[in-house]
């Protein structure tokens, strides 16, 4: 039997012998169903019609986004290590040629995932490869395909591998994380934030959002906690969610000054 996939979101679900009656991860206020209603597609159909692109960033990090655009249209991100390759967050389209090129670049020895709008086909890259998927378990809740592969990590951090070590920022979700890459940007460090840590189209800012489409806020408390907890880590470059969104140099003090700049604003609204 199939399992489908939700095209809005490219959410996977367990396997069934029709669509699923509604996406829990639309339904969210995080994200929407579209106007339109909700429609589904499977991987098999996706490999159709659809190819990989790739992009390298940075010598040991390649971006692979999939054209024409499918769900969110995020990216994932390769980080080659010296211990292993790591893929940072999942897009749907996993297809022979990405298999062929990410074998050829030595595998992977694992996937992590920064929150539920990324989950995507993870199962299907876990398997593949046969290695473990990170996926915080504050977010469970959200997995609509459960697996043996799935590795659920509890607390503020998780090693994922000697360079890369997980960290829980919460936000958008309550276990949404960033991937802290010590090897990244030349050794001064990058961090790999999904949208967590939204980097913006001018690449000199980062905004905070529990819904970004549906333009939900962050109360500035929860904002200035999470740029605390970056700020105690070393890095210099971020990288986020989509295309040409990554700050290669001064990262770290963008978003300092992107999280005064949010939070300025947030408290002079509900000022009396």
């Amino acid at each position: 039997m199939p399992h489908f996939l939700c095209q809005t979101c490219s959410t996977q679900f367990a396997e069934g012998e029709t669509p699923p009656a509604r996406c829990p991860i639309c339904e969210d206020e995080r994200q929407y169903v579209p106007a339109r209603g909700q429609h589904w597609t499977t991987l098999e159909q996706l490999r159709r019609g659809h190819g990989n692109t790739w992009q390298a960033l940075e010598p040991d990090l390649l971006a692979i986004r999939s054209v024409p655009a499918i769900g969110i249209d995020q990216r994932a991100l390769l980080v080659r290590t010296p211990a292993g390759n790591l893929l940072w967050d999942c897009i749907a389209l996993l297809d022979a040629a990405t298999e062929t090129i990410i074998r050829a670049l030595g595998g992977l020895a694992g996937v992590a995932l920064s929150h539920p709008h990324y989950y995507s086909t993870m199962v299907e890259w876990g398997r593949c490869f046969g290695v473990p998927v990170w996926v915080h378990a504050a977010d469970r809740a959200h997995v609509m395909r459960p697996d043996p592969c799935l590795r659920f990590w509890e607390g503020e951090t998780q090693a994922v591998l000697p360079d890369v070590t997980l960290h829980r920022l919460g936000g958008h979700f309550a276990g949404g994380a960033v991937a802290h890459w010590r090897g990244g940007a030349a050794g001064r460090g990058a961090l790999l934030s999904g949208d967590i840590l939204q980097v913006l189209p001018d690449r000199k800012h980062l905004g905070f959002m529990r819904s970004y489409p549906c333009l939900i806020p962050l109360p500035p408390a929860e904002v200035r906690r999470m740029a605390a907890h970056c700020a105690a880590l070393d890095w210099d470059a971020i990288y986020g969610a989509f295309h040409e969104r990554e700050i290669a140099a001064g990262g770290k003090s963008a978003l300092a000054r992107s999280a005064e700049r949010y939070c300025a604003w947030a408290e002079r609204m509900v000022e009396p």
